[in-house]
């Protein structure tokens, strides 16, 4: 009889029977409020990390597009593949808050090194368009004179590309931050600081500002439309959200699922806040008609400020106890006002950004102070989009908010303790302005870098006259830049994609003890987590929902 085989068979036996014992205990233990109170302490007391390092983890994502941009401008292959696009879209956006949290200058590097290479083989060329496909900007659409409608908003790549990776990070953190391969630097920070998840909730509401542009551009009238029918369709639009909102609170509270009291208070979540500020933006309508909104957003930004320093806002946020509905919801009431400034400021950069010229909503506001509004001249002023005229103000408002910014810090504007997310203090309104005009912007130029317009060249410009050109002078254009697939199935479907990213997050946590996960079982967890949202919006990319 072999004594020794016998004892190793037995001793392995054994070890497994403890490995058992561990993963059910841990398992057992997440039910317990212990293990909630374990899991609260691993997301707070966070103090961030800065400015320059969350810049360069952002930055991996101009990486990706630049080798996607890469790829279909000089080769052939195919980018439509759900592996392909997770794979160069979606993995470095989750190796950036993960495996390469710590270096993300090096990860940068590692995804540019191929575009690099790519660039080395000239480009794909569709030859030369037809004269009739070379369109007048001045001539005059007969749609536009029979109907009088303002010119077609169309999609702009760079603005997919920015809201389909904003939530594709968030939706990557929600659930990232609750491994340990997400560094507690990138956590949402307690009272002050950055971070990268602090990024995320003002982002969202700056995207939301960005996107409250629309009626105003494609109806230049809807600015001086009465005040009441504008306040009701707001409601309206905002109830889906709130009803989300409070569903969230009566799950959390049914479930005893670990929260962070401190980001919103007891009740209120950040879904609340998203239904709100449409609506309080259509109060200011009137305004708008004669205040520039640029101005409109600084000073509600100054006006929180205020509050915050001058009123005790701000002591009031972090000192007071919770005895009532309103302080127990003091995070985000107090909040509030500061994310409805950062909405009227995403606003502001919508307004530029989807007419086809930075200047169409100034002639819009001019005309109605006027009471000379014609929406067929308009039509016809600005039938060719001027992205070089949109990145050039883009430019000057990203240096507008980085100085602003610095400012507050230097002069202590912002109360001496630097940004806040929680109180959402003006250095924080400033950051996120600053932060997403200066992404935007970058992925508007790489844009205009690979696709360049043909209109944007001397020789496909029209005569004052309105004359045609010749054909011959017009040079070879670009492959048309469209949006990615999966970047354009996330964008419309963000809710959807949001929501279920939610779900999964919570399931996952209900499920393992994700605070006690080793970093390999991490990282396939998320990737595979990360993959089934990007099939959810693939699937989807036929049939948009809309809830």
């Amino acid at each position: 009889m072999d004594i020794g085989g016998t004892l190793d068979n037995f001793t392995r036996v054994i070890s497994l029977r403890r490995v058992q014992y561990c993963l059910t205990s841990k398992a057992f233990s997440m039910l317990d409020s212990s293990y909630k109170d374990e899991k609260e302490a691993f997301v707070s007391g966070m103090t961030g990390s800065t400015v320059t390092h969350i810049n360069l983890l952002s930055s991996v994502a101009l990486a990706s597009i630049f080798v996607m941009y890469c790829a279909q401008t000089r080769t052939r292959i195919s980018l439509n593949s759900i592996s392909i696009s997770w794979l160069i879209l979606v993995l470095p956006l989750l190796l950036s808050m993960t495996l390469f949290a710590n270096w993300p200058a090096t990860l940068f590097l590692l995804i540019s090194a191929p575009g690099c290479l790519l660039l080395l083989i000239q480009r794909k060329e569709i030859g030369t368009p037809l004269p009739s496909n070379l369109k007048s900007p001045t001539t005059p659409n007969p749609s536009l004179q029979e109907f009088h409608i303002a010119p077609r908003v169309e999609p702009l790549p760079s603005l997919t590309i920015y809201r389909s990776h904003m939530l594709l990070i968030t939706c990557l953190a929600i659930l990232a931050v609750d491994f340990p391969v997400f560094p507690r630097s990138l956590v949402k920070c307690e009272t002050y600081g950055v971070s990268l998840m602090d990024i995320g909730v003002g982002s969202f509401v700056f995207s939301g500002g960005i996107a409250s542009a629309m009626p105003l551009i494609k109806t230049p009238s809807h600015l001086a439309a009465p005040l009441i029918p504008k306040m009701l369709r707001a409601m309206r639009k905002s109830l889906p959200i709130i009803l989300l909102g409070i569903v969230r609170v009566l799950l959390v509270k049914g479930t005893e699922y670990p929260e962070h009291v401190s980001e919103y208070g007891v009740h209120w979540n950040f879904f609340i806040t998203l239904a709100l500020v449409p609506i309080m933006e259509v109060l200011l309508h009137p305004m708008m008609i004669h205040v520039s909104v640029t101005a409109i957003g600084i000073v509600a930004a100054i006006i929180q400020q205020l509050l915050l320093s001058k009123f005790s806002l701000s002591e009031y946020v972090l000192n007071a106890p919770r005895v009532d509905l309103i302080s127990a919801n003091k995070e985000g009431i107090v909040s509030l006002p500061g994310y409805f400034a950062i909405h009227l400021l995403g606003l502001t950069t919508g307004l530029l950004l989807l007419p086809p010229s930075p200047s169409y909503f100034r002639r819009i506001q001019r005309s109605l102070r006027t009471h000379s509004l014609n929406d067929r001249e308009l039509a016809q002023r600005y039938g060719v989009r001027q992205n070089d005229k949109t990145a050039t103000e883009l430019s000057g408002y990203s240096i507008l908010w980085w100085v602003l910014m610095g400012l507050c810090s230097l002069f202590k504007l912002d109360g001496g303790n630097g940004v806040s997310r929680r109180m959402v203090n003006i250095s924080y309104i400033f950051w996120i302005c600053a932060y997403n005009v200066s992404f935007i912007l970058a992925y508007l130029l790489l844009d205009m870098v690979f696709f360049p317009s043909p209109s944007a060249t001397p020789k496909n410009k029209r005569k004052l006259d309105g004359s045609s050109i010749s054909a011959s002078s017009a040079p070879p254009t670009s492959p048309a830049a469209i949006p990615h697939p999966l970047l354009d199935a996330v964008n419309k479907n963000g809710l959807v994609v949001f929501l279920v990213a939610n779900v999964g997050t919570g399931l996952i946590n209900l499920t393992i003890p994700t605070m006690y996960t080793s970093d390999l079982w991490a990282m396939i967890i998320l990737c595979g987590y990360s993959y089934a949202i990007c099939i959810i919006a693939w699937v989807l990319r036929g049939v948009r929902l809309r809830l």
